[in-house]
This record gives C-alpha cells, structure tokens and sequence, in this order.
C-alpha cells in the first residue's frame, strides 16, 4: 500500500480504496456502505462520528509508521474510546468468529477425522478466551477508563496485565494456522479450507492492530511506558538474539515477538538494534 495519510478532505470511496480492510471498519463506526462522492468529513458528520478518531483509527490500522500527535492522544475522549472498543468486541464476537466457525465446523464434520474435530474444539476454547478477556474489560477496565480524564492513563500493573492476555490471544491465533497447515488434509474442501486460512489471517491481523491501538490509548504519550514483556523482549535484542530466538527462549510466537518490536520502535523511537541495545543500556534494562 502507498504511504499515504489519509485526511477528512478525501473522498471516503478512496479511502476504502486504498486499504480495503478498511471496509471492516465500518460497522463498527455505524458507518454504511453507499456514501458516493462525499468527503471523509462529510460522511462522519452525517453519522455522528468523531472525524479525528476516526482517521486515527484507519491510518493506524493501515501504516505501520503512523504515529497521531502527542497533542491527539492527550485530548482523545475516554467516552470515544469505550464506545470504539465495545463495538470492536461485538464485531468480532457476534461476526468475524462465529463466521469462522461455521466454516472451520463444515470442515470437521465433513472430514470426519480426528485432526479436525481437535481443531473444531481448539477454536471453540479460543472463542470462550476471547469472550472471557473482552468480558474482563468491559467489566473492569472500561468502567474505570470512564472515569478517567483526557490524557490520564491507568494504573501500570492494570496495562501490563491487558498486554500479557492479548499476547496470549495472539499466539493462540498464531498457532491454530500451523495446526491448519500441518494436519488438515490438503485436498479436502480446498477453496472453503482457503477462505478459512485467510480469515484467520486477516484476523490475527485485525486483533493485533486492535490491541495495539487499545494500549496506545491508555498508554499516553506523557508516560509511555514499555511494558513488563516489551522490556523482556527489548534485554533479549540488546544481547543480539533473533526474533525466532527470542520466541524460543520466553515460549512466545515469533509474529508476537515480531509485534512487540514494532511496539518498542514506536515507544522508543529506536530503529536499529544498536540503538535499542543502547536505549536499554542508559536506562539500565542490560547492565553495561
């Protein structure tokens, strides 16, 4: 995709057009389909929704550089964001999972072998995990977050507690596509087993970027913190480990090591592993 930031002036049709997993987003904006020509500012206006988050919104999900202004984040409306993240959790509990089950249920029972009825059980688990975290926050963090003023964040250990559970979801999710690749027969129900693949992939790419902005909003830029597993990840590049490595050695998947480094380089904004090795030397993460 072109690095392009989007802005209120261009056209909504375009936007869509130049990531067209953007389309998902809507919904969860009450954003419909059939805008014509109208502007981003002008379609958000005649749903009610905040033009500035919503931009926030699709250009971090689009560009991996993107970072909103300090400014931005500081300002951003504890209420606009609880209202993102509960629509964000019934999109993808009434919609994205119980679609995937459906197919991945066909294909077990169609199969009718044992590798795809363990599988059939492991996404169900996976669905119940997901229920229970998404819960969790709207039952313990969202109603704090409420409270909260512009630019406040919460407290450290409730982060860091959010941020080892997403790890979890993602390495799960992670997982159950090399469960796919290693043990579901290739030749059977191939298109339907196809459309499965990439639905997964598409939403461990979702959920990623979805918990990534999570933390960022409740995370400001005034104290922006790595977390406890970002520091372990950050110590184990500064002693010159590989990605791959670094998933041996703290039992996590390597696109979870590879997202907590994206993570990292926007927090620190260190690029190399030089650099990083001696951002975590001066703040005595590494002895020197």
């Amino acid at each position: 995709m072109q690095q392009l930031i989007f802005s209120r002036r261009m056209k909504m049709a375009d936007l869509i057009a130049a990531n067209r997993d953007l389309i998902l987003m809507l919904p969860r904006f009450g954003i419909s389909l059939g805008f014509g020509d109208r502007s981003v500012r002008e379609v958000c206006e005649q749903y009610g929704v905040d033009v500035d988050f919503f931009l926030f919104i699709c250009n971090t999900y689009s560009f991996d550089d993107y970072r909103p202004d300090d400014d931005y984040l500081t300002t951003l409306s504890p209420a606009v964001m609880v209202s993102y993240l509960e629509a964000s959790h019934r999109h993808y509990l009434n919609e994205r999972l119980p679609h995937m089950q459906r197919h991945l249920d066909h294909i077990a029972d169609s199969a009718g072998q044992r590798n795809c009825q363990v599988l059939k059980k492991y996404f169900s688990d996976y669905r119940a995990e997901v229920a229970e975290h998404f819960a969790h926050e709207e039952k313990n963090i969202f109603p704090q977050l409420k409270r909260l003023r512009p630019g406040q964040k919460l407290e450290r250990g409730k982060t860091d507690t959010l941020s080892r559970s997403h790890d979890s979801l993602r390495d799960k999710l992670t997982d159950l596509t090399q469960i796919i690749y290693k043990y579901i027969p290739g030749d059977f129900l191939t298109e339907e087993l196809m459309e499965l693949v990439f639905g997964i992939l598409q939403l461990s790419k979702d959920l990623e970027r979805h918990t990534f902005i999570e933390e960022l909003m409740l995370m400001p830029p005034d104290d922006y913190d790595l977390s406890d597993r970002e520091i372990d990840v950050l110590r184990l590049l500064a002693q010159g480990l590989s990605s791959k490595e670094i998933a041996s050695r703290l039992n996590i998947a390597v696109n979870t090591v590879n997202t907590h480094r994206k993570n990292i380089t926007k927090k620190t904004g260190m690029k190399s592993v030089a650099a990083l090795a001696v951002y975590a030397s001066l703040n005595g993460i590494i002895k020197q």
